[in-house]
């Protein structure tokens, strides 16, 4: 039991560590968001759906309402994606990352909503702590800022990944994770079709080697993983054990990009993940 236990907090810990790729490739692709997104989803509901039919993985879905939940929570899902690399374009992976992480604490304010649980009074004050390690974060509260406008689309994209998150904790109990995420990406890919004649996809040419790494091995392999972990982990609780993710990407960052974090990104990241460890430490009790 022990041992099995051991295995998936190791999966968790591989899924954290190939999802924290997407800041520095989000950053690094040259190509407009809308399009990386398109690209990705397109590629990530290839890869997967080949893995599926290798793993030889259901991919019925069972209800209608199954098929809803799953159709929503992609839509979800986009929208996480898309302000998340708003959010690392408009500042930088570390501010990006961090401010996406937020999503833990947020998870727990509003899980009670999807689970029909009280709300616990320590989470209020998690949230608090968050807030100071935003307001450390940001250079200056001038909403002209790009760096601003980078944070506030980190903290919507944490939202709207936290409610993806927990619309999927009752399929994830029933359904592979690979099969789950390859309808996500196939939803995703027809929704965002219409984007390919609005923006210029012209950069495909000379990205490409780096959007096939965003949808294999971000997209198609870390997601999976993390989704299939969701059945052995609360919500909370995986997010939680994945706090290392923005550790995971500012050293990527510092090592392709050279993006060096500042002091205030020191301290005010420091006090988001201290909220997690807090809340890690809590939720094992």
């Amino acid at each position: 039991m022990k041992n099995q236990h051991n295995q998936n907090l190791l999966l968790l810990t591989l899924a954290t560590l190939l999802i924290s790729t997407s800041g520095a490739l989000g950053r690094f692709i040259s190509m407009p968001t809308e399009i990386i997104i398109w690209w990705r989803s397109a590629l990530g509901a290839v890869f997967l759906f080949i893995f599926c039919k290798i793993k030889k993985v259901d991919l019925k879905i069972q209800s209608n309402k199954d098929f809803t939940t799953v159709l929503i929570s992609a839509i979800f899902l986009g929208a996480h994606w898309i302000t998340y690399f708003y959010a690392l374009k408009l500042s930088n992976v570390a501010l990006g990352m961090l401010s996406l992480f937020t999503f833990p604490v947020i998870t727990a304010l509003i899980e009670p909503i999807f689970t029909k649980t009280k709300l616990n009074p320590i989470h209020i004050l998690l949230a608090l702590m968050v807030l100071l390690g935003i307001y450390i974060l940001a250079p200056d509260f001038n909403f002209e800022s790009t760096q601003i406008k980078g944070i506030l689309c980190g903290l919507l994209s944490a939202l709207f990944y936290a409610i993806r998150n927990l619309m999927l904790k009752k399929p994830a109990s029933k359904y592979n994770g690979m099969s789950l995420m390859m309808y996500q990406t196939l939803f995703l890919t027809l929704i965002l079709l219409p984007v390919l004649f609005i923006k210029d996809n012209s950069n495909i040419t000379t990205q490409y080697p780096y959007v096939i790494l965003l949808a294999l091995v971000t997209t198609a392999i870390g997601h999976s993983l993390l989704i299939s972990c969701f059945k052995h982990f609360s919500i909370s609780t995986a997010s939680i054990i994945g706090s290392s993710q923005p550790i995971f990407g500012i050293i990527i960052a510092f090592l392709f990009l050279n993006e060096i974090p500042t002091l205030n990104t020191f301290i005010g990241g420091a006090l988001i993940i201290g909220t997690v460890v807090i809340e890690s430490v809590r939720s094992r009790k």
